[in-house]
């Protein structure tokens, strides 16, 4: 049976911010496309039966939709009224995935996975190893198995982060596990943890294996968010030409976007529409609509509709702002 896909998608993007006061943090633009465009990608080599994406109430949510619809495919939407927390968002897709595998991947971090092989050897957990556990949910492999689950231990027992990507098989009992969670009231956090489930799946008797993920980015903060760009277009940009433009690669300048008399790069992102003049962008993202001129701009985030004038070497101006500096 094709796997149903969940991606939650219904935060608040609080790190994000002022960015993610007008436009959905899976919208933001890196590496030459929204968040959720490489998620979205990812995705799709698991071939799934459809994608569910869990959104929030009110507009932001609303552009998502409008998101995911213009793409195409087979996508459905369940609202997260009240931001409760990861294993509440996921429990919202219920109905949606019924009795088939649930391929459940996190809408604010890219992951670099082998999703075909990811949906077909039993129930799977995507970790890797890093420096500090205590951010990230946390496994204890034991003979190939998960034996143990704890989100954001103050003493990691390992260093196998749960990196949010997720396949398994038996999807009804995740459920079952969902709700008994929210039942009993246990709060990680102050929140309804999917990994609290995963736990309570263990003890009831399921097998969850390791699946180690290739390369893993987190989108959470501003500098995290540039730090992904860069490594993104490292891996993945190709070559761009335009007139009346130097191009320093890895770059990544949308069709649309209106460039002219500029030095781009490296590891510049301009996004959709976007206007940029006798200015010099490295190490930043452009989004959707911004007008950026003479600037120099350096490990920046400019957001959408933004207008930027001036001769600052690094801003963090959010959507439909207008900065003049002189």
């Amino acid at each position: 049976m094709r796997p149903v896909a969940v991606i939650p998608v219904a935060g608040a993007g609080t790190r994000l911010r002022p960015h993610t006061y007008s436009t959905p943090k899976a919208l933001l633009e890196v590496a030459g496309k929204p968040m959720l465009g490489h998620i979205l990608d990812g995705v799709a080599k698991a071939n799934p039966e459809r994608v569910v994406l869990v959104i929030a109430p009110g507009p932001q949510g609303e552009r998502i939709r409008q998101y995911a619809e213009k793409r195409g495919g087979p996508v459905e939407f369940v609202i997260q009224a009240e931001p409760k927390g990861l294993g509440h968002a996921v429990a919202q897709a219920r109905d949606a995935v019924g009795t088939a595998p649930a391929l459940i991947v996190l809408g604010d971090t890219i992951a670099i996975v082998d999703f075909e092989g990811l949906t077909s050897g039993g129930s799977m957990l995507g970790v890797r190893e890093v420096e500090d556990p205590r951010r990230f949910g946390v496994a204890i492999v034991q003979d190939g198995r998960v034996t143990s689950l704890e989100e954001k231990p103050e003493r990691p027992k390992s260093n196998l982060a749960v990196v949010g990507v997720y396949y398994l098989e038996n999807a009804p009992v995740l459920f079952r596990a969902l709700e008994a969670v929210e039942r009993e009231g246990k709060r990680t956090k102050g929140e309804i943890q999917l990994t609290d489930a995963l736990q309570r799946m263990i003890e009831w008797g399921e097998t969850l294996h390791p699946f180690p993920v290739d390369a893993w980015y987190d989108c959470g903060k501003t500098e995290t968010l540039l730090q992904t760009n860069r490594e993104l277009l490292d891996r993945f940009a190709e070559p761009v030409s335009r007139p009346g433009v130097l191009l320093l690669p890895p770059v990544a300048v949308d069709e649309s976007a209106d460039v002219l008399h500029s030095v781009i790069g490296p590891h510049a992102s301009i996004g959709p529409g976007a206007r940029v003049r006798r200015s010099v962008i490295q190490n930043s993202i452009i989004n959707q609509g911004a007008v950026v001129e003479g600037i120099l701009l350096d490990r920046s985030v400019v957001g959408e509709n933004a207008s930027v004038r001036g001769a600052a070497p690094r801003i963090n101006i959010g959507d439909s702002s207008e900065v003049e500096i002189t």
